[in-house]
C-alpha cells in the first residue's frame, strides 16, 4: 500500500504540473492512477507468488507477469495481490497460506475460484480493475458469484506468461488471462492493454448494432446427471433478458437445444487430457503439488488431513487421488474429441459473425462454504467454453431475494469478443450491473 500511495502521489504531481493536456495523457496512459489488483497466481514484482501452495510460501516475484507489466505501463497502480484456490484448481478460494475468502454479499457463501479473491475484492469496492485467469471458469465463476463482470477472451489473444501454475502443451491454448471489473465499459479498454500486439486479432473498435445481432439461448445443459439443476431464479433472470431483447430491443431471439452440451464435463476432461503437439503428456497435478518440495503421496496426505496434519487442502488431495482415474484413455479421448469438434462446429456455424449465445454462468447462485465438495462438476457450465475455445463475458443481472448475485454468460464465435462486450454494456444499462454489497 505504501508503494501504491507513492505512485499515486507521483501521478497527482504530474497532473498538477499540467505539462500535458488530458487527451495526451489518456493516449499515453489510459489507466493513469487507476487502482489495480492482481490474482496471486500472477507475478507482481516484490509480492508473493505461491498460488496458495505451502511449499511456495516464500516464493517472491522478481518481475511482473506480461499483462501486469502492460497495465502498469498504461498507468495502473497495483494495490496488491488477491487470494486464489490452491494451485488454481478449485472453485472455492481457500488455502493453507491465506485462509478462506468470503462473499461480500453474504460471508457464509463462497467467492468462487480460482480468481475468487479478485472477484470479492472488486465486488467489495476495494479495487477498480483486476487481473484473472481462466482454464475452467476461473474468471467467470468468481465474477458471477460476486456480481461483477469478467471476460474470458478468445484463446491466444492475451499473453499468459508470468503465472503459476502455467498451462503447457495441449492445455496452453485453453488457459486464458482476462479482465475483471465492476463496470462493463472497463472491459474493452483493459483488454486492449492486456492483449498487447495480440489485440490485432480482435475487432474491438467495430461498431456493434445490437438490434441486428442474432440471439440464441438455452436455460440448462440438457440434463447431465453430473450437474445440479439450474436454480429457478437464474432461469427467470435469463427469461427476463430474453423477453427484453425480443420486445424492447426488437432483436431476433431463438431458443435452442444443443444436445451435446450435456457432455460439458467430459469435454473439459478431454481438453485436460490432451497431449501437446510434441506428444508430451499434460502436467500432473500431483507433481505441481510437490513444487519446491518432495514427491507427494495423496493417500498419505489424506490420512494426515484427517488428523489435521496435512499442508494441503482437501480439494487438492482429492484431485491428486482421482487424477489418473479422471484422465481419459485414447479410446475415450477420441470419442469425446469427436463430440467436442462436432459441438464446436455446430456453435460456430450457428453464431457466425453476428450471433451471441446466452447460457447460465453456473447452475446455482454462490453456494455456502464447502458445498462445492458435494457438487464438484458444476464448474462445467463455464469449463465447456474453454474446451470449445470461444470468447465469453459473464454479466451480472442484479440480486435474488436472498441478496445473492444473479448473472449470465454471453458467448460469441471465435475472435468476436467485441459482440459479447457490447452485449455486456447493454445488459448493464438495462438491468443495473454491479450492486453495492452494502446497499441492503
Amino acid at each position: 500500500f505504501e508503494e501504491a500511495m507513492k505512485e499515486a502521489h507521483a501521478v497527482d504531481q504530474k497532473l498538477a504540473e499540467k505539462q500535458e493536456d488530458e487527451a495526451t495523457l489518456e493516449n499515453k496512459w489510459p489507466f493513469l492512477g487507476v487502482p489495480l489488483t492482481v490474482k496471486e497466481a500472477f507475478q507482481l514484482q516484490g509480492m508473493p507468488n505461491s498460488s496458495g501452495l505451502m511449499n511456495r510460501r516464500d516464493a517472491i516475484s522478481k518481475t511482473d507477469a506480461t499483462v501486469v507489466a502492460l497495465l502498469k505501463e498504461a498507468g495502473a497502480i497495483p494495490l496488491g495481490i488477491t487470494n486464489c484456490s490452491e494451485l488454481c484448481m478449485w472453485y472455492e478460494s481457500s488455502n493453507k497460506i491465506y485462509g478462506r475468502s468470503n462473499n461480500p454479499y453474504d460471508l457464509q457463501h463462497i467467492v468462487g475460484g480460482s480468481s475468487g479473491g479478485e472477484g470479492c475484492t472488486l465486488a467489495a469496492a476495494c479495487s477498480v480493475i483486476g487481473v484473472g485467469s481462466d482454464i475452467g471458469g476461473s474468471i467467470r465463476m468468481p465474477a458471477f458469484f460476486n456480481g461483477i463482470f469478467g471476460h474470458k477472451p478468445s484463446p491466444g489473444v492475451v499473453p499468459n506468461k508470468g503465472q503459476f501454475p502455467m498451462a503447457v502443451g495441449g492445455q496452453e491454448l485453453f488457459q486464458c488471462t482476462g479482465p475483471m471489473c465492476r463496470y462493463a465499459e472497463d472491459l474493452a479498454p483493459m483488454l486492449k492493454v492486456m492483449a498487447g500486439p495480440g489485440i490485432k486479432r480482435l475487432k474491438l473498435d467495430t461498431k456493434v448494432h445490437l438490434k441486428d445481432l442474432k440471439f440464441y439461448w438455452m436455460e440448462h445443459d440438457g440434463g447431465s446427471f453430473l450437474m445440479s439443476k439450474v436454480d429457478q431464479d437464474l432461469i427467470l433472470a435469463q427469461k427476463k433478458v430474453v423477453v427484453h431483447l425480443e420486445t424492447i430491443l426488437g432483436a431476433s431471439v431463438q431458443h435452442v437445444k444443443l444436445k451435446k452440451m450435456k457432455y460439458s464435463f467430459q469435454l473439459w476432461i478431454t481438453m485436460m487430457s490432451a497431449k501437446g503437439h510434441d506428444g508430451k503428456e499434460p502436467l500432473k497435478f500431483v507433481d505441481l503439488l510437490g513444487d519446491h518440495g518432495k514427491h507427494v503421496n495423496p493417500l498419505w496426505e489424506l490420512i494426515k488431513w484427517c488428523l489435521g496434519l496435512s499442508v494441503y487442502t482437501i480439494p487438492s488431495i482429492g484431485l491428486a487421488l482421482l487424477e489418473e482415474k479422471l484422465k481419459y484413455n485414447n479410446e475415450k479421448y477420441q470419442k469425446f474429441k469427436a463430440v467436442e469438434e462436432s459441438l464446436h462446429k455446430e456453435l460456430v456455424e450457428m453464431l457466425g459473425d453476428d450471433g451471441v449465445f446466452l447460457y447460465p454462468s453456473h447452475p446455482t447462485v454462490a453456494p455456502k462454504h464447502h458445498v462445492p465438495l458435494t457438487r464438484p462438476f458444476n464448474f462445467a457450465y463455464t469449463g465447456v467454453f474453454n474446451a470449445l475455445g470461444l470468447p465469453v463475458t459473464q454479466c451480472p443481472l442484479g440480486l435474488n431475494v436472498k441478496g445473492l448475485p444473479l448473472g449470465i454468460q454471453v458467448v460469441a464465435g471465435p475472435f468476436n469478443d467485441h459482440l459479447t462486450l457490447a452485449v455486456a454494456q447493454y445488459l448493464e444499462k438495462t438491468f443495473g450491473g454491479w450492486v453495492c454489497p452494502g446497499k441492503f
